[in-house]
């Protein structure tokens, strides 16, 4: 069985270090901040200029002037900051962030990153912050499902739809696999509801499958 994205939320928040500067993008990845562990040390950055902030926000915590990148309510941890957008820019360009948590369209096997267009002529591309969190924070994770709703997989050899940055992803997590990627190509880390021989027939390309180091 599939994972929900509640779970990949779950297991993205596991891998986190302690004490990591984090950035959730929009979309499934702020889902991660409802999984972190209190004591984790963990401090969370929204490009719209915020540093401390804090799970989603409900019923009376809701502040119309308190939201992530993605116009989320969210709360605000003791001693949370407030700053400049360029401050915000300035912090993810200049290597600040440890990890960032992002979505794709496509993630190739040595790390290559596609999350702002598909060249379809109705979509709407949207960049925003997504090049300069690739390439600034030290580390890039990708949430996605694996495959889209046509059936072709998002782990791919090559991405065929424009670039948000190259190489920049060491983790892929997905509803039926954790893969790492790089320039050995991609590892199966781990797999739910499906085995290896299974997930590399499906994905049609190379794969890895022993323990990640």
């Amino acid at each position: 069985m599939s994972l929900s994205r509640e779970q990949m939320a779950e297991i993205v928040a596991r891998d986190i270090p302690e004490g990591a500067y984090v950035n959730l993008g929009i979309g499934q990845p702020t889902m991660v901040a409802d999984y972190l562990r209190p004591d984790s040390g963990v401090v969370l950055h929204t490009e719209n200029g915020m540093l401390g902030m804090g799970r989603p926000a409900t019923g009376d915590e809701i502040d119309p002037d308190l939201t992530n990148a993605g116009k989320q309510p969210v709360t605000e941890l003791p001693g949370a900051a407030y700053f400049h957008h360029a401050d915000s820019f300035a912090m993810m360009r200049g290597g600040h962030l440890d990890v960032c948590i992002m979505g794709a369209f496509q993630v190739s096997a040595r790390g290559d990153l596609a999350n702002w267009s598909t060249g379809a002529p109705d979509a709407i591309p949207a960049v925003g912050g997504a090049m300069d969190l690739a390439i600034g924070a030290k580390q890039v994770f990708v949430m996605m499902s694996l495959f889209a709703k046509d059936g072709r997989p998002k782990l791919v050899p090559e991405c065929t739809y424009p670039l948000t940055g190259r190489g920049c992803v060491s983790r892929v997590y997905t509803d039926v696999a954790t893969f790492s990627v790089g320039p050995d190509g991609a590892r199966i880390i781990e797999t739910f509801g499906i085995t290896a021989d299974e997930l590399i027939n499906r994905v049609g390309m190379p794969l890895v499958s022993s323990p990640f180091d």
